[in-house]
């Protein structure tokens, strides 16, 4: 079988998902399609080789309906002949385009592809493609979870309870993303990998504290499930849960024999995936039976991995993943995470691969593990190997 090789990644900065934020006048087919502008230029490749672009998108409607991608990729200015498509795997959806382009790069349905992701949070708020009055779980799935399902918030708060996390726990994981993500951003460890000078990620807070983490509020708490989940110690607040964002990511993947033939220098290869499903109540926990898989079909243990990339969805969810995998929390997220940067749900994906493959090329390291929660129950999980 072929393999499949990262040549390219790039990332916007990551934009605040409101009105007043940096990206919310740029229309979320511009700003992938600028994205993939810039994903062409710096590689020099011709458009025109492009097999196929692959998008993840989460809220596939409004002004990022209609398949979304094949629109940003005609915005490009890339030519007509270049086929596009949207996919949804929730918070993982660019995440799950890198792993279809690779996979139909090394199955030899493409010689050239491109993965990518993008989602205006301002422009298109969470949960627009729910329509009022709709119900998305039908009737036979709401039979099989009759006492019902909850929002992730409430899952991140049994994942505190149950993995006996305190808020401490919580807002010092919180505090090292963004001490990390402003020190990389010091140290200009994020200037090769996002397109735009000029603009930093504008959810990253230098200057936040324990103390200013401590005083914020449960953001969840509702007395219908405090009465329903007692053992919920009410631990989650907006400090130490991602935010809302606007932004975008894109990949470009070939196969060893493309790269050759353009002049390229293959970066990564896909060495090993994964996805899996865990119970969707809890929701954010597949991330753990998805990284046990990838490092079975790699080969691999969780102490063969230099660099890890955890999406930061909420503290709890990595914390979890860490007390259930052994992993070194020296080696995750070491550029910061969601709760610093941001997550922009289609784009997260994308930009967590494109910060991956940047820290294992600044670290030296030869393996990098990702893995991104889902909303339903949901992980996917990637083995990369620096070249």
């Amino acid at each position: 079988m072929r393999d499949a090789v990262i040549v390219e990644a790039v990332r916007t900065p990551i934009g605040k998902g409101k009105p007043g934020g940096a990206l919310h006048g740029e229309h979320s087919v511009d700003l992938l399609a600028r994205t993939l502008q810039s994903l062409i230029e710096r590689s020099g490749v011709d458009p025109a080789v492009v097999d196929d672009v692959i998008g993840g998108i989460v809220s596939q409607v409004g002004d990022q309906a209609v398949n979304a991608t094949r629109s940003a990729v005609l915005a490009a200015g890339f030519p007509e002949s270049v086929p596009a498509t949207t996919v949804d795997r929730q918070c993982g959806s660019s995440q799950q385009a890198a792993h279809f382009a690779a996979q139909g790069v090394m199955s030899g349905a493409y010689d050239v592809a491109i993965a990518c992701g993008v989602e205006s949070m301002s422009r298109v708020p969470m949960g627009s493609s729910v329509l009022p009055g709709s119900d998305p779980f039908g009737p036979r799935m709401t039979a099989r979870y009759p006492e019902g399902l909850v929002g992730q918030g409430i899952s991140a708060e049994l994942i505190t309870s149950r993995w006996k996390l305190t808020r401490t726990d919580l807002d010092d994981f919180a505090l090292r993303s963004h001490e990390r993500a402003s020190a990389a951003w010091a140290a200009g460890e994020f200037d090769r990998e996002v397109a735009w000078t000029g603009m930093r990620d504008e959810t990253v807070r230098p200057g936040t504290s324990m103390e200013a983490l401590a005083g914020l509020k449960p953001a969840y708490y509702r007395e219908e499930y405090a009465e329903r989940f007692p053992e919920i110690g009410w631990n989650v607040t907006a400090g130490n849960a991602s935010p809302v964002n606007d932004g975008a990511a894109a990949l470009l993947i070939m196969s060893s024999e493309a790269a050759a033939r353009l002049g390229l220098r293959p970066r990564a290869r896909f060495h090993s995936f994964a996805v899996a499903g865990a119970d969707p109540l809890l929701m954010l926990t597949a991330i753990i039976p998805a990284t046990e898989k990838v490092l079975v079909r790699a080969g691999l243990t969780i102490d063969d991995i230099d660099v890890f990339e955890v999406n930061e969805a909420f503290s709890p969810v990595v914390l979890s993943w860490r007390h259930e995998t052994g992993a070194d929390l020296e080696k995750v997220n070491v550029r910061g995470g969601a709760i610093a940067i941001g997550h922009p749900l289609g784009a997260s994906g994308a930009r967590l691969m494109t910060t991956l493959v940047h820290a294992m090329e600044d670290r030296g390291a030869r393996y990098g593990l990702q893995t991104m929660c889902e909303a339903g129950g949901l992980a996917n999980a990637v083995v990369l190997e620096r070249l």
